[in-house]
């Protein structure tokens, strides 16, 4: 089960059920154990999708503008996120693919999506863009040695990115 403490991913909960959207919420409460390489970190969700296509959705919440500065767009992640859910593919086979969820907690006048896509959820007003792991891992670039951290130039996670229904 999704943690229900993350409201980025109970509100992305909420948007499946509200679309009849078939998928797994996988419990993240410890990590799993491969045999080869150690501990993953789990996937938050397997969404089936069109054309036989399983969607391994590692959900990133995110405020929208964030910080004092008003940044757009931020998109951070880990290496370890990029790893785990890799290697998730791998194990999952073909018809499986990663892809990151950015959930936008929009928290001022200005919205990654059209107000026609916003998803509303306990009051507060979400926007959900994807992003497929492939295309994230090959232009993130580092931002933190020390928390391993990587993200994409705004520019081209805005041209990459889609809303989420797009996935589904």
């Amino acid at each position: 089960m999704a943690s229900r403490d993350n409201h980025y991913e109970a509100a992305f909960e909420t948007f499946l059920r509200n679309r009849r959207v078939p998928y797994v919420a996988v419990d993240e409460a410890r990590r799993s154990l491969a045999a080869d390489e150690g501990s993953l970190k789990n996937v938050d969700f397997l969404v089936s999708a069109a054309q036989s296509r399983t969607w391994l959705v590692d959900v990133k919440g995110r405020r929208f503008p964030s910080g004092g500065t008003r940044q757009f767009w931020k998109n951070w992640s880990t290496r370890d996120d990029l790893r785990s859910l890799a290697r998730w593919e791998q194990l999952f086979g073909a018809s499986a693919q990663g892809l990151f969820v950015f959930a936008y907690n929009i928290v001022g006048e200005w919205s990654p999506l059209p107000a026609e896509r916003l998803f509303e959820y306990r009051g507060a007003l979400y926007g959900f863009v994807g992003i497929r792991l492939r295309e994230y891992a090959c232009h993130a670039r580092l931002i933190s040695p020390k928390w391993e951290t990587v993200a994409m130039p705004a520019r081209e996670f805005r041209r990459l990115a889609e809303p989420v229904e797009n996935f589904l």
